[in-house]
């Protein structure tokens, strides 16, 4: 597995370590009682509700596998105001074609969400962006062709 750090804010480290929480208290002891109500049942070669539940074991363990790496190696990141746009910023920008100005807040992979203003790291804009300053254009390759960005602020 892979084991890069994943930079998230408090509030996110703190949601997915309850999420870890719940799957290993409530959702283990609700899957084994499914199994073994499924046990119950018979043959469990052609027992549908045996089979359901064991994929659903194994969806879950997946997960907090993934949980426990991601919150072992993640590194919390604090809001902060600097010259230059870094992960935890909040970057006003303006395309220079359509006069739009957005604003995003520059965070890691697990917590983008670009209906809610956050923007990965990795993504082609918040990548562009890393390390630039106020004033400063990024260029980014989209499928229409490619769009030009200006900084106006940084938080």
């Amino acid at each position: 597995m892979k084991t890069e750090n994943e930079y998230l804010t408090k509030e996110k480290f703190a949601e997915l370590k309850k999420e870890l929480e719940h799957l290993k208290v409530v959702r283990r002891r609700e899957v084994a009682e499914d199994l073994e109500y499924a046990k119950s049942l018979g043959d469990l070669s052609e027992n549908a509700e045996y089979h359901e539940a064991r994929d659903l074991q194994a969806n879950i363990e997946d997960r907090i596998s993934k949980l426990e790496l991601l919150l072992t190696s993640a590194i919390i990141v604090n809001p902060h105001h600097t010259d230059a746009v870094t992960v935890g910023s909040t970057v006003h920008v303006k395309r220079d074609s359509k006069g739009d100005p957005r604003t995003y807040k520059i965070v890691g992979t697990e917590e983008a969400d670009l209906a809610e203003g956050k923007l990965s790291i990795t993504s082609p804009l918040g990548d562009a962006m890393m390390g630039k300053k106020k004033g400063d254009t990024v260029s980014v390759t989209a499928p229409s062709g490619t769009i030009t960005y200006t900084i106006v602020d940084i938080e």
